[in-house]
Protein backbone atom coordinates (compact mmCIF):
# COMPACT_ATOMS: atom_id res chain seq x y z
CA UNK A 1 0.00 0.00 0.00
CA UNK A 2 1.37 3.34 -0.92
CA UNK A 3 1.24 6.64 1.11
CA UNK A 4 -1.50 8.18 -1.50
CA UNK A 5 -3.19 4.72 -0.86
CA UNK A 6 -3.27 4.91 2.83
CA UNK A 7 -3.95 8.82 3.15
CA UNK A 8 -7.41 7.72 1.03
CA UNK A 9 -8.16 4.53 3.47
CA UNK A 10 -8.24 7.35 6.33
CA UNK A 11 -10.33 9.88 4.79
CA UNK A 12 -12.79 6.92 3.31
CA UNK A 13 -13.23 5.31 6.45
CA UNK A 14 -12.53 8.28 9.01
CA UNK A 15 -10.55 6.42 10.40
CA UNK A 16 -6.53 5.55 11.36
CA UNK A 17 -6.86 3.27 13.60
CA UNK A 18 -4.67 0.04 13.39
CA UNK A 19 -6.06 -2.82 15.53
CA UNK A 20 -3.06 -5.38 16.93
CA UNK A 21 -3.72 -9.04 16.37
CA UNK A 22 -1.93 -10.32 19.79
CA UNK A 23 -4.08 -13.31 20.43
CA UNK A 24 -3.53 -15.30 23.53
CA UNK A 25 -4.79 -18.32 23.81
CA UNK A 26 -5.15 -18.21 27.97
CA UNK A 27 -7.50 -15.21 26.99
CA UNK A 28 -9.73 -15.78 24.15
CA UNK A 29 -13.05 -16.87 24.33
CA UNK A 30 -12.97 -20.95 25.92
CA UNK A 31 -15.46 -21.65 23.29
CA UNK A 32 -12.92 -20.67 20.04
CA UNK A 33 -11.02 -23.80 21.41
CA UNK A 34 -12.95 -26.24 20.16
CA UNK A 35 -11.77 -25.23 16.81
CA UNK A 36 -9.26 -26.44 14.58
CA UNK A 37 -6.97 -23.44 15.18
CA UNK A 38 -8.15 -21.41 17.99
CA UNK A 39 -5.87 -18.41 17.14
CA UNK A 40 -7.37 -18.02 13.84
CA UNK A 41 -11.04 -18.59 14.21
CA UNK A 42 -10.33 -15.63 16.76
CA UNK A 43 -8.87 -13.41 14.60
CA UNK A 44 -10.59 -14.04 11.32
CA UNK A 45 -14.00 -13.00 14.30
CA UNK A 46 -12.15 -9.77 15.06
CA UNK A 47 -11.20 -8.58 11.73
CA UNK A 48 -14.63 -9.41 10.21
CA UNK A 49 -16.07 -7.05 13.01
CA UNK A 50 -13.55 -3.92 12.56
CA UNK A 51 -12.25 -4.17 8.75
CA UNK A 52 -14.58 -1.27 8.19
CA UNK A 53 -13.39 1.17 11.04
CA UNK A 54 -9.70 0.41 10.79
CA UNK A 55 -7.23 1.32 7.70
CA UNK A 56 -4.15 -1.18 9.31
CA UNK A 57 -3.90 -4.93 10.96
CA UNK A 58 -0.29 -5.87 12.96
CA UNK A 59 -0.07 -9.24 14.43
CA UNK A 60 2.68 -9.16 16.54
CA UNK A 61 5.23 -12.13 14.97
CA UNK A 62 5.79 -13.52 19.07
CA UNK A 63 2.52 -14.05 19.71
CA UNK A 64 2.24 -16.94 17.08
CA UNK A 65 5.90 -17.84 17.11
CA UNK A 66 5.36 -19.10 20.49
CA UNK A 67 3.19 -21.84 19.75
CA UNK A 68 5.83 -23.32 17.10
CA UNK A 69 4.78 -24.34 13.51
CA UNK A 70 1.10 -24.29 14.46
CA UNK A 71 1.63 -20.47 15.57
CA UNK A 72 3.11 -19.96 12.49
CA UNK A 73 0.63 -21.45 10.31
CA UNK A 74 -1.91 -18.90 12.09
CA UNK A 75 0.35 -16.35 11.42
CA UNK A 76 0.39 -17.34 7.65
CA UNK A 77 -3.01 -17.88 7.72
CA UNK A 78 -4.17 -14.87 9.57
CA UNK A 79 -1.90 -12.76 6.79
CA UNK A 80 -3.94 -13.89 3.71
CA UNK A 81 -7.49 -13.32 5.81
CA UNK A 82 -6.25 -9.78 5.78
CA UNK A 83 -8.50 -7.00 3.86
CA UNK A 84 -6.55 -5.67 0.68
CA UNK A 85 -7.81 -2.35 1.62
CA UNK A 86 -5.89 -2.60 4.95
CA UNK A 87 -2.30 -1.81 5.52
CA UNK A 88 -0.94 -5.27 7.09
CA UNK A 89 1.62 -4.76 9.44
CA UNK A 90 4.00 -7.33 10.76
CA UNK A 91 5.32 -6.22 13.93
CA UNK A 92 8.78 -8.51 14.32
CA UNK A 93 10.80 -5.93 15.61
CA UNK A 94 14.10 -7.27 13.79
CA UNK A 95 17.17 -5.97 13.82
CA UNK A 96 20.56 -7.73 13.00
CA UNK A 97 23.48 -7.73 10.72
CA UNK A 98 22.57 -7.32 6.77
CA UNK A 99 22.16 -11.00 5.06
CA UNK A 100 20.15 -11.83 8.31
CA UNK A 101 18.00 -8.92 8.10
CA UNK A 102 17.80 -10.13 4.25
CA UNK A 103 16.38 -13.52 5.55
CA UNK A 104 13.69 -11.79 7.99
CA UNK A 105 12.72 -9.70 5.23
CA UNK A 106 12.61 -12.78 2.88
CA UNK A 107 10.46 -14.16 5.32
CA UNK A 108 7.88 -12.05 5.62
CA UNK A 109 8.04 -9.91 2.69
CA UNK A 110 8.62 -12.46 0.10
CA UNK A 111 5.32 -14.81 -0.28
CA UNK A 112 7.16 -17.58 -2.56
CA UNK A 113 9.24 -18.05 0.11
CA UNK A 114 7.69 -17.63 3.40
CA UNK A 115 4.20 -17.66 2.58
CA UNK A 116 3.77 -13.82 3.43
CA UNK A 117 3.97 -10.71 2.15
CA UNK A 118 2.95 -7.72 4.61
CA UNK A 119 3.21 -4.52 4.00
CA UNK A 120 5.69 -3.12 6.45
CA UNK A 121 7.52 -4.32 9.37
CA UNK A 122 8.59 -3.06 12.38
CA UNK A 123 11.94 -2.58 12.96
CA UNK A 124 15.05 -2.04 15.67
CA UNK A 125 17.57 0.31 14.12
CA UNK A 126 20.39 -0.15 16.66
CA UNK A 127 22.96 -2.26 14.23
CA UNK A 128 22.37 0.54 11.78
CA UNK A 129 21.91 1.32 8.14
CA UNK A 130 22.82 -2.47 6.88
CA UNK A 131 20.23 -3.78 9.05
CA UNK A 132 18.01 -1.94 7.44
CA UNK A 133 18.29 -1.71 3.96
CA UNK A 134 17.20 -5.00 2.88
CA UNK A 135 13.65 -4.82 3.89
CA UNK A 136 13.93 -1.13 1.54
CA UNK A 137 15.40 -3.38 -0.98
CA UNK A 138 11.36 -4.54 -1.62
CA UNK A 139 9.79 -2.35 -3.47
CA UNK A 140 6.77 -0.79 -2.17
CA UNK A 141 7.12 -2.15 1.32
CA UNK A 142 7.32 0.33 4.55
CA UNK A 143 9.83 0.21 7.13
CA UNK A 144 8.63 0.95 10.52
CA UNK A 145 11.71 2.14 12.52
CA UNK A 146 11.07 2.02 16.49
CA UNK A 147 11.84 5.72 17.98
CA UNK A 148 10.33 6.51 21.35
CA UNK A 149 8.47 3.82 23.04
CA UNK A 150 5.93 3.86 25.97
CA UNK A 151 8.12 1.39 27.77
CA UNK A 152 9.83 2.31 31.32
CA UNK A 153 12.83 1.06 29.67
CA UNK A 154 12.78 3.68 27.01
CA UNK A 155 14.97 6.06 29.18
CA UNK A 156 18.19 3.48 29.30
CA UNK A 157 19.11 4.25 26.18
CA UNK A 158 16.30 6.38 23.86
CA UNK A 159 17.03 9.55 26.32
CA UNK A 160 20.67 9.16 26.50
CA UNK A 161 22.17 12.61 25.61
CA UNK A 162 24.69 12.34 22.56
CA UNK A 163 26.96 15.40 21.04
CA UNK A 164 23.94 16.34 18.87
CA UNK A 165 20.50 15.32 21.44
CA UNK A 166 19.02 12.94 21.98
CA UNK A 167 19.71 8.88 20.62
CA UNK A 168 15.73 8.90 19.54
CA UNK A 169 16.51 12.09 17.65
CA UNK A 170 19.85 11.02 16.24
CA UNK A 171 17.54 7.51 15.13
CA UNK A 172 15.24 9.97 13.33
CA UNK A 173 17.64 12.23 11.39
CA UNK A 174 19.71 9.50 10.00
CA UNK A 175 16.90 6.73 9.18
CA UNK A 176 15.64 9.90 7.24
CA UNK A 177 18.92 9.76 5.36
CA UNK A 178 17.97 6.10 4.09
CA UNK A 179 15.12 6.61 2.88
CA UNK A 180 11.75 8.87 2.08
CA UNK A 181 8.36 9.49 3.95
CA UNK A 182 6.80 7.29 1.50
CA UNK A 183 9.00 3.71 2.82
CA UNK A 184 10.02 5.08 6.96
CA UNK A 185 7.32 5.45 9.10
CA UNK A 186 8.40 5.85 13.31
CA UNK A 187 6.73 4.01 16.27
CA UNK A 188 6.16 6.47 19.42
CA UNK A 189 4.50 5.54 22.14
CA UNK A 190 1.12 7.04 23.17
CA UNK A 191 2.51 7.73 26.93
CA UNK A 192 5.35 10.06 24.87
CA UNK A 193 2.23 12.37 23.71
CA UNK A 194 4.10 15.75 24.58
CA UNK A 195 7.50 14.67 22.79
CA UNK A 196 5.71 14.10 19.97
CA UNK A 197 6.26 17.93 18.73
CA UNK A 198 10.30 17.68 19.23
CA UNK A 199 9.34 14.65 17.02
CA UNK A 200 7.64 16.58 13.91
CA UNK A 201 10.63 18.70 13.80
CA UNK A 202 12.78 15.41 12.72
CA UNK A 203 10.13 13.64 11.08
CA UNK A 204 6.89 16.27 9.61
CA UNK A 205 6.31 14.16 7.38
CA UNK A 206 6.48 10.61 8.64
CA UNK A 207 3.58 8.63 9.46
CA UNK A 208 4.08 7.59 13.33
CA UNK A 209 2.83 4.04 13.88
CA UNK A 210 1.43 5.04 17.96
CA UNK A 211 0.80 1.62 20.06
CA UNK A 212 -0.27 3.04 24.07
CA UNK A 213 -3.91 4.12 23.16
CA UNK A 214 -6.43 2.13 25.33
CA UNK A 215 -5.48 -0.67 27.65
CA UNK A 216 -1.98 1.11 28.45
CA UNK A 217 -3.24 4.52 28.80
CA UNK A 218 -2.41 6.55 26.40
CA UNK A 219 -4.58 10.09 25.36
CA UNK A 220 -5.62 9.92 21.71
CA UNK A 221 -7.06 13.58 22.35
CA UNK A 222 -2.99 14.69 22.80
CA UNK A 223 -1.68 12.35 20.34
CA UNK A 224 -3.33 14.03 17.86
CA UNK A 225 -2.83 17.87 19.20
CA UNK A 226 0.90 17.20 18.99
CA UNK A 227 1.58 14.61 16.61
CA UNK A 228 -1.30 14.97 14.05
CA UNK A 229 -0.30 16.42 9.98
CA UNK A 230 -2.22 17.49 7.51
CA UNK A 231 -2.32 14.13 6.10
CA UNK A 232 -3.00 12.90 9.35
CA UNK A 233 0.43 11.31 10.26
CA UNK A 234 -0.77 9.20 12.46
CA UNK A 235 -1.43 5.12 12.71
CA UNK A 236 -2.64 4.33 16.62
CA UNK A 237 -2.99 0.65 17.23
CA UNK A 238 -5.03 -0.59 19.65
CA UNK A 239 -5.04 -4.15 20.95
CA UNK A 240 -5.98 -5.60 24.38
CA UNK A 241 -9.09 -3.09 24.70
CA UNK A 242 -10.66 -4.23 21.34
CA UNK A 243 -9.41 -7.94 21.33
CA UNK A 244 -10.60 -8.64 24.72
CA UNK A 245 -13.46 -6.27 24.91
CA UNK A 246 -15.51 -8.99 25.39
CA UNK A 247 -15.09 -13.15 26.54
CA UNK A 248 -18.12 -14.72 25.46
CA UNK A 249 -19.74 -15.79 22.38
CA UNK A 250 -20.39 -12.09 21.19
CA UNK A 251 -16.90 -11.11 21.80
CA UNK A 252 -16.47 -9.94 18.27
CA UNK A 253 -19.80 -7.47 18.63
CA UNK A 254 -17.91 -6.00 22.07
CA UNK A 255 -14.67 -5.96 19.80
CA UNK A 256 -16.51 -3.91 17.46
CA UNK A 257 -18.35 -1.41 19.90
CA UNK A 258 -14.79 -0.74 21.58
CA UNK A 259 -13.41 0.01 17.59
CA UNK A 260 -16.51 1.98 16.79
CA UNK A 261 -15.87 4.43 19.72
CA UNK A 262 -12.11 4.81 18.70
CA UNK A 263 -13.01 5.51 14.85
CA UNK A 264 -15.79 8.10 16.24
CA UNK A 265 -13.28 9.68 18.28
CA UNK A 266 -10.68 9.95 15.62
CA UNK A 267 -12.86 10.83 13.25
CA UNK A 268 -13.31 14.18 15.22
CA UNK A 269 -9.96 14.69 15.70
CA UNK A 270 -9.68 14.50 11.45
CA UNK A 271 -12.59 17.23 11.51
CA UNK A 272 -10.99 19.48 13.60
CA UNK A 273 -7.47 19.10 11.96
CA UNK A 274 -8.69 19.43 8.62
CA UNK A 275 -7.74 16.44 7.21
CA UNK A 276 -11.33 15.44 5.95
Amino acid sequence: MSRQELIEQIKKKKSFLCVGLDPDINKIPQFLRSYPDPIFEFNKRIIDATRDLCIAYKPNAAFYEAYGIKGLQSLIDTYKYLPKDCLSIIDAKRGDIGNTSDKYAKAFFDEQSGGMSFDAITITPYMGNDSVTPYLAYEGKWVIILALTSSVGSKDFQYLQTGDGYLYENVIKKANTWAGADRIMYVVGATKSTEFTNIREYAPDNFLLVPGVGAQGGSLEEVCKYGMTKDCGLIVNSSRSILYAGNGEDFADAARAEALSLQQQMQVELEKAGVI
